[in-house]
């Protein structure tokens, strides 16, 4: 009865004017970025911080989360119509999907993709609405201790969970915590690592790096690409999908929203893994694997509903622990700390409207998407046919307004392109940018509940595992560390996102 007092509370708010203009703002912007190539919803929601600043909190988050489970349903159109994905979570809807769009069937692969990220949405929210409040109050017994431990299994997972070398990703990982180090020290008030620039005394702001590592490097990496388009696919055809492919899709559809709401909340785990793992999983249970890659409907509806239920559960951690599980939650700490909201357990009590309003405007956020995706393909198609050269001119004027709007300093400016080029050079060394951003966010916060813990038992190191909650996710940890390093585990692991070549 409480869940469903609260759920009114949280659609009284969603309901208003104002939080519906934003809500359908977000889902229109995710679904442009995620059909225009190239542009991903991390820099668009890091060059998009700055106008949350003049937003009500619980205006400027529903915008910036329908960017993010908006983006999930655009990139399946692009793979789709021209075998190209708008976000990496697509990449194996090409698969299928496009094999669908040759042989005449391009609507209902669309038809699949947006029915099943809408009720993989529904679902997921539902599962958010459901669990948090428990997870909350498990997490208000957290004490300093037990969120550096929480925090250093976040960042085990992450590495574990990503994609490619292990050991690039804990370089990544390192080299995130040790930017979070530059700046004032929190307890001495000393600067440190600043090297004499006095801009760098309050520490490098993760929303600059965010750009310069996802938005320029984008940029650099998509220009120097040629633009040898596979043909846009303009027939679409009939949006409903035949007999024969519901039956097909809904077990997929069932399977997808489980494994995608499961390793959504997972740190590092993401729309990404979902996608892969779905489609993996969907290959092996299938009777005629050989199937997959010429147009079976499951490689459609299973990453797709995988990727949409991840995007949504992802939110679990970051508002009821207050840990960002992938590089798009650590930047929503920042639209929250923005506000002077302090992401976790507290969220829920101190503030309900922003908490249960968040929830709410997700499944509205859904139906708007579906609204926008089936009857809208005929625009989408053309905007596919603009030329990258005349878009990233904007996409290029926009990021450097929202990083000079930070903190109006044109050095902003210059650390975004200096992180820029890093970020093309991270990219053609096969390092991901995610661990990184998530090391930085995590990283200071690691560092206070470290000292505070030893503080607290004044220098006992073995605070960390006299107390059984904090020994419990060390534990977890050095486990998941142990496992990943087995040789079988290794190979499946590799096997996971084998599919994206």
């Amino acid at each position: 009865m409480e869940l469903f007092d609260h759920l009114l509370l949280g659609f009284s708010v969603a309901f208003t004017p104002e939080n519906l203009a934003y809500a359908f703002l977000g889902a229109l912007l995710g679904t442009l970025i995620g059909v225009l190539p190239g542009i991903g919803p991390v820099p668009t929601i890091a060059m998009l911080l700055p106008i949350t600043y003049v937003l009500p909190p619980t205006a400027g988050l529903i915008m910036l989360a329908g960017i993010y489970y908006g983006a999930q349903y655009g990139g399946s159109t692009t793979a789709i119509l021209v075998a190209l994905p708008g976000e990496t979570s697509a990449v194996v809807t090409v698969l299928d999907g496009h094999q669908m769009a040759r042989n005449g069937r391009a609507g209902a692969a669309l038809a699949i993709a947006a029915l099943g990220s809408f009720f993989a949405g529904c679902v997921a929210t539902l599962l958010l609405a459901a669990f948090a409040p428990p997870l909350a109050e498990v997490a208000f017994k957290f004490g300093p201790a037990e969120y550096f431990s929480l925090m250093t299994l976040g960042l085990v997972g992450a590495v574990v969970l990503a994609s490619g070398s292990l050991i690039k990703a804990i370089a990544m990982i390192i080299l995130g915590l040790l930017l979070g180090m530059v700046g004032t020290d929190v307890n001495s008030g000393v600067a440190r690592f600043d090297f004499g620039i006095p801009e760098l005394q309050d520490g490098i702001d993760f929303a600059i790096v965010a750009m310069g590592v996802f938005g320029f490097a984008e940029i650099m990496t998509n220009l120097e690409q040629r633009e040898n388009r596979v043909e846009i696919t303009d027939k679409v055809g009939t949006l409903y999908p035949n007999r024969e492919e519901f039956k097909q899709s809904y077990p997929a559809v069932l399977r997808g929203t489980a494994l995608g709401s499961f390793l959504g909340i997972l740190p590092g785990g993401g729309a990404v893994l979902s996608s892969f793992a779905s489609y993996t999983l969907e290959k092996k249970l299938s009777k005629n694997p050989e199937r997959f890659g010429k147009g079976h409907p499951a490689g459609v509806a299973g990453p797709e509903s995988a990727n949409n239920a991840a995007a949504q559960t992802s939110f679990i951690p970051l508002l009821t622990l207050g840990i960002p599980g992938n590089a798009v939650m650590a930047l929503m700490v920042g639209a929250m700390t923005i506000h002077n909201i302090q992401p976790g357990p507290q969220v829920m009590s101190s503030h309900p409207e922003l908490f249960w309003g968040l929830i709410a405007s997700m499944w509205i956020g859904n139906l708007m998407l579906v609204v926008l995706n089936l009857p809208l393909i005929g625009i989408w198609i053309k905007l596919l046919k603009v030329p990258y050269r005349i878009l990233f001119p904007a996409i290029l004027v926009f990021c450097t307004i929202g990083v000079y709007s930070l903190n109006y300093n044109t050095f902003d400016i210059f650390i975004t392109a200096i992180f820029g080029v890093v970020g093309y050079v991270w990219s053609k060394l096969k390092c991901e940018g995610a661990p990184l951003l998530l090391g930085l966010v995590l990283g200071p916060m690691m560092e206070e509940n470290f000292r505070r813990a030893l503080l607290l038992s004044r220098g006992d190191f073995l605070t960390f595992v006299d107390r059984p909650l904090s020994a419990s996710l060390l534990a977890a940890a050095v486990l998941l560390v142990v496992v990943v390093a087995l040789p079988s585990i290794r190979k499946k692991r590799e096997e996971t996102f084998v599919e994206e070549d």
